[in-house]
Parts: C-alpha cells; structure tokens; sequence
C-alpha cells in the first residue's frame, strides 16, 4: 500500500480541509517509454503570464497586458512538474496578425478590417516560420526567447507541444523569417485560375473581397481604423470552407483555405499524385519547427486537409523525429480511425463522444447509460483519444452558460481521466475555477476565456500570485478545488491501472451514478462518480472482486485517493458469500477513488 501515502486523505466537504496532508514524493516517475497516458497542460501564452488585472473591454496590450514567453519561469514550470503534468501544450506561438503596431521593429500592424479583436487570432497564422512578437520581451530576439523556453521545459522533464495550423492562414500572410531559397505561400500562385494543382490557395476570379459588418465589439470603426478599406482582388476563399467573396462575420473571415489537391468546386476531385506543391511546405514547414526541439503537435481542425495528406507528412517528420507526437482536432467519428490507421496520428480529440457525453450530465441532463455510447465511438482506439472538458475553444466549467460551479467538473475530470488509456488534457486556469467572465472583446461574454484579446485571467491570476506560482491568492474553496486536481494527476502518474489497465463499467440501475474498473494483476482501481446533486449510495457487490480475479471471502482495504475523499474504508469480504454488498457513500456532483487490496 505504499503508493496510497503519496496523495491527500481529506473530509469530502468544500470547506477548507482541517487534516494535514501527507507529505508529496520529491519526485514524479518518468514515463514508461511509449506510455500514452500524457498528461497535457495547454497554456495561452499571450494570457498565462499576463499579471495586468485592468481588462477593458476591447483594451489594448498598454492597457491590458500581455504574457512573454519569460513570464513562463523556472518557477511555474517545477510548479507544473509538481502537479503531475508531462507536456504543456504552448498556444499561440506562431506569429499571426494583430492590430499590435510594430513598426518600430520591423512589423507593422495588420489591417484591422480582418483581424479578429485587438491581439488577433493565434489561428490566423501570418508567418509559418516565425513567432509571435507580442510574446517576446526583446522583439528581435523572439526566436531566441522561444528556443530558451523549449530549453526551459525540458529542463525540467517536461515535453513541448506547439501549434500547426495546417488548413488556413491570415488573408495578409507573408513570412519575412522563411529560410532562404523557399518559396512563400501564393508566391507562385495563378490568381485567375480558381483552382490549380499548382497554387497554394483557392481564388474567385472576378471578385473583390468585401469586409464583413458587425465585427467591432465597440462599434467604433474609425478609432480601431477598420474602415472597410481592406482590398484583396481577386478574393481568395474564406478558411472555414466558404467560396464566396463576402463571408459572414461568424465564419473565419480573417483567413484564406489552403489547398491540399482537392479541387471543391469540381465534386471535390483530389489529385494528390504528383505530390501538391503545399504538401511539401507545409511539411517542410514542420520539420523546421522539429529541429527546434519541439516534442509534439496539436493539428489545428486537422479532419479539414485530407487524410492523405497526413499520411505523407507525419511519416516524413518521425523519419528524422521518431518521437515526436501528433495531436488531431477531428470531431467526426466516423473518421476517427481513419486518421489513426491512414493519417498516422498519435492522439485525436474526443469531444464529440465522451465530453459532449459528460458536460450533459455535469450540466444537470443526460444519462450516464450514454456514457457507454460514447465510448464505443473510439472502440479499439481508445489509447489513442485525448479527454479534457476544458480547452479555448469550450466553456469554462465553472461559467454560467456551462453550470456555473467549477466543483461539478469533479465527477466529469475523474471519469474523464480514468476512463481510458489515452492521455488528458488540462487548461490553464481550469484547477481554480477560472469562470471566463466578461467581454473581453472580439470574444463575447460567452463564457470562454478570450483567444482574440489582450486580457488579464483573474483567477488564474490568483494561483500565479505576482510570479510566485503558489496559489497564494486562491481562496480556501479554490486550494481545495486545485488539491483535488492534483490528487487527481496523481492517481494518473502513480497508478499503472490508471495508465494500461483494463476497463470494466460496473452495472448500476440509478442514471446518475457511474462506476467502473481499471486494473492490472498488481494494481485495481474502483471509480465511483455521482453525477447527481444530492448525496447517493454506491453499493459494491463481490462482482467487482470477481472481475479482478479477487476471492470473496477474504478481507479488503479500500483506500480513497482522492482529495475530497474520507480517508480508508476497510470492507469485510465475507459479507459477499450471501450476496451482500458494502456501501459507498458518495456526495452530489462529487467522485471517489479507491485502490482495492486484500488485506495482509
């Protein structure tokens, strides 16, 4: 029972807990080469280091603020070591257009008819091989303090994932930091054929591109200089798959689709043999970013580029990086296996499925029966789903659109980590109910943490603390949430059932009670997780201890490993001869972990 020592045993109340926690290891386990259960933090660079706390609607980076790569110190990331994480997934980091003037250096701002809020957004790429000049403390020394970060987080056995924003760029896009002898997107391009092999985007010859209305939060055109002036002619089609030269203002009007050999407007004819010319940059484009040291990518809407393409070039990269992790933002399932057999990725997103499944129950609807429903989307690739319930794109938990309490992300965090073998994602702010209020500018208030804006994120601000990363300003509610979350971590990096077990759902007539299994021949993991409000009862029958191979009469130790749990519970086995069962208690929107032992 050595591992149980390692986490806190604490009251399961919200209020702060009055028992000392057991002291932590000093040191994390590596992962076990090949080990899927990644434990990614994605962090929004220009907001992370952020300790501005003005936040004006619409503000400017003086007003505001903004988070450097040097605001991610040694200090936060040991904290992030300490907290279970294994890679951080770093967003933003390519250089994309902003109303930012940069002149003074070179980069003069983007024009504001087609840059979503004032920061401008960090999928609106403008140049494929450079950084972001709003993350650097000294501008012309950005790659520099981008290549010391990567140096940072491995120092500290942590792995680095960045972006790659393969499907679309910024309708100004032009790299000035590309190597010398390659060929920028459209250099080579035939604006008046609407579709080529040879050009790196789509055109609609003829047209002119018209600037969508309604895009200024504040209603003020002239003082953000978005006149709609703009001109592109003629008009490139918009990202988000939209061939016409007047885009609404809820399409990806900022960017211009590439083209990957798919000809959309002839029945969507590919021809992808000879090799397209943009599969070669784009590829190219990531082996750069490769050589830099980066451990990992997380595709951007990867299921809009053809699969075959992925197929070419993730394999080209893990020739010379055969370590190096690819992440897919797919939402179709019917695709899933797809980009895993074909397109050679590692990880794909599992929204559609298993966190649309629980942010229905954590929003007081839905059946955990759907649960299973869900799970059989990703059948015999489960390894390789990734599981969150917060990212920048969903709702904050703990926002009034969501549910408004950062605790009901309890139940749904526990199933969603535990569930399965592949890796979980966290997001910055999540662990202290970070809630996403306000309206930060181009992003309404909408519930999610703002990725067009120069904005302070409170809360997180608290656990940050003035660069100390502490928690220092967290209230006792929130330092109790955070303990819960890496508890949580912890059950996820000590327990190799957490990791490769095997998964058995418990049955359970009440549809807001989920329990199941994960174990190995050494490890056995019970997860029990009320998605009610009120307080119910789990009862474990000798079933359990039969799937893990378990005799019933003999005595058990369960040992919670949960912050938030009541510490041990010890369970005579002879009660389920006669087909009794032992009771456990769980509190509403609570969950409970417990190692089952036999008693020495």
């Amino acid at each position: 029972m050595s591992l149980i020592i390692l986490l806190s045993l604490a009251s399961g109340c919200q209020e702060e807990s009055t028992e000392t926690p057991n002291p932590e290891p000093t040191e994390l386990p590596a992962l076990k080469e090949g080990q899927d259960k990644l434990l990614v933090y994605q962090m929004l660079v220009r907001l992370f280091g952020n300790q501005e706390t003005a936040n004006e609607t619409y503000g400017t980076l003086e007003t505001n603020g903004v988070g450097k790569f040097n605001d991610v110190t040694d200090t936060a990331l040991e904290e992030l070591r300490k907290f279970g994480i294994t890679h951080i997934w770093y967003t933003g980091v390519l250089e994309h257009a902003t109303m930012t003037d940069r002149s003074a250096d070179g980069i003069p701002a983007d024009d504001a008819d087609v840059v979503k809020g004032r920061a401008g957004s960090p999928y609106a790429i403008k140049d494929y091989y450079d950084v972001a000049p709003d993350l650097a403390e000294d501008v012309a020394n950005r790659m520099a303090e981008w290549e010391a970060l990567i140096k940072r987080t491995h120092d500290h056995g942590l792995k680095v994932i960045m972006d790659f924003v393969p499907n679309h760029v910024a309708r100004q896009y032009a790299s000035d930091a590309k190597p010398d002898g390659v060929r920028d997107l459209g250099e080579d391009d035939d604006p008046t054929q609407a579709w080529s092999i040879d050009n790196n985007f789509y055109y609609l010859p003829g047209t002119e591109f018209q600037v969508p209305d309604g895009h200024t939060p504040l209603g003020d055109s002239t003082a953000n200089n978005e006149d709609q002036r703009f001109t592109e002619s003629p008009a490139k089609v918009t990202g988000n798959n939209v061939f016409s030269n007047a885009p609404g203002v809820n399409d990806w009007f900022e960017t211009v689709k590439l083209n990957y050999g798919v000809d959309y407007q002839d029945e969507e004819k590919s021809y992808f043999d000879p090799v397209p010319p943009t599969w070669v940059k784009m590829s190219d484009i990531l082996l750069f970013w490769a050589s830099k040291g980066v451990d990992g990518f997380r595709c951007d809407v990867a299921e809009m580029v053809p699969v075959e393409f992925w197929a070419y070039a993730i394999p080209r990269v893990k020739a010379e990086y055969p370590k190096m992790v690819f992440v897919a933002e797919v939402y179709n399932p019917t695709r899933y296996e797809e980009y895993v057999k074909t397109g050679k990725f590692d990880y794909l997103y599992d929204k559609v499925g298993v966190y649309d499944t629980l942010r229905e129950l954590m929003s007081g609807e839905g059946s955990t029966r759907k649960i299973a429903h869900a799970m059989e989307q990703s059948k015999g690739i489960d390894a390789h789903m990734l599981r969150f319930l917060e990212n920048h794109d969903e709702q904050r938990i703990a926002s009034e659109p969501f549910s408004g309490d950062a605790w009901t992300g309890v139940p749904g965090m526990t199933v969603t980590a535990l569930l399965g073998e592949g890796p979980v994602m966290l997001y910055f702010g999540q662990s202290v109910g970070e809630p996403g209020d306000g309206e930060e500018g181009f992003q309404k208030d909408d519930g999610r943490t703002t990725i067009f804006d120069y904005w302070g994120v409170p809360e997180h601000q608290k656990w940050m603390n003035g660069g100390k990363f502490d928690g220092g300003g967290l209230d006792a509610n929130q330092k109790e949430l955070h303990a819960f979350y890496k508890s949580l971590n912890y059950v996820l990096r000590f327990h190799e059932a957490a990791q490769e077990g095997s998964f058995y759902e418990l049955p359970i007539e009440d549809e807001k009670v989920y329990a199941f299994l994960r174990y190995t021949d050494n490890n056995r993991l019970l997860v029990v997780a009320n998605f009610a409000r009120e307080r119910k009862e789990y009862a474990l029958t000798g079933e359990a201890l039969s799937t893990l191979g378990l005799p019933q009469d003999a005595v058990y130790n369960l040992d919670e490993l949960l912050f938030g749990g009541n510490g041990p519970e010890e369970m005579d086995g002879q009660a389920f001869k006669d087909g009794g069962t032992f009771p456990i208690a769980v509190d509403g929107m609570r969950a409970k972990v417990f190692t089952i032992e036999p008693q020495p």
